[in-house]
């Protein structure tokens, strides 16, 4: 089946200007064109944009992709340079995972504490509550507040 511009971009939930921005800085060398002119996307095309997606929000620039679609035209001879690239973005992913995790328990703790203040009807009663009486899960959060020495 053959997609045009709109209709890949609605299934990729992208403006159609990004797709035309890809094809002009060379990221979709493959995509075919009607008699018109008009690009039109296959199956194929349809995983390629899902791997420059998946690039492109792992944090990789237009540059960087470029290269990797380059590396791809060269064949087998850039497998394992294509190999850690990704392997690479995987780890600089779980870094971000990793520490948006730590942001999400931080903001968990400050959810509780002023749920907590908000009952209570004062922040001082969190203030004073006794660290056995802070949730498990988000205790650890609250200890983060504290300036270690150095």
């Amino acid at each position: 089946m053959v997609y045009t511009v709109g209709e890949m971009a609605k299934v990729l939930d992208v403006n159609t200007s990004t797709l035309r921005y890809y094809d002009s800085e060379g990221l979709l060398p493959y995509v075919e064109r009607s008699s018109g002119g008009m690009r039109m996307f296959s199956e194929k095309d349809y995983e390629a944009l899902m791997v420059i997606n998946c690039l492109k929000k792992s944090g990789l620039t237009i540059k960087e992709i470029k290269q990797f679609i380059e590396m791809t035209e060269k064949g087998d001879e850039t497998i394992e340079e294509r190999l850690k690239l990704f392997e690479n973005r995987r780890k600089a992913v779980q870094k971000q995972i990793d520490e948006l995790q730590k942001t999400k328990k931080l903001l968990d703790y400050k959810c509780w504490y002023y749920q907590t203040a908000n009952k209570a009807g004062s922040e001082q009663y969190v203030k004073n509550i006794s660290p056995e009486k802070i949730p498990e899960e988000i205790r650890e959060a609250k200890n983060t507040l504290k300036l270690k020495s150095v």
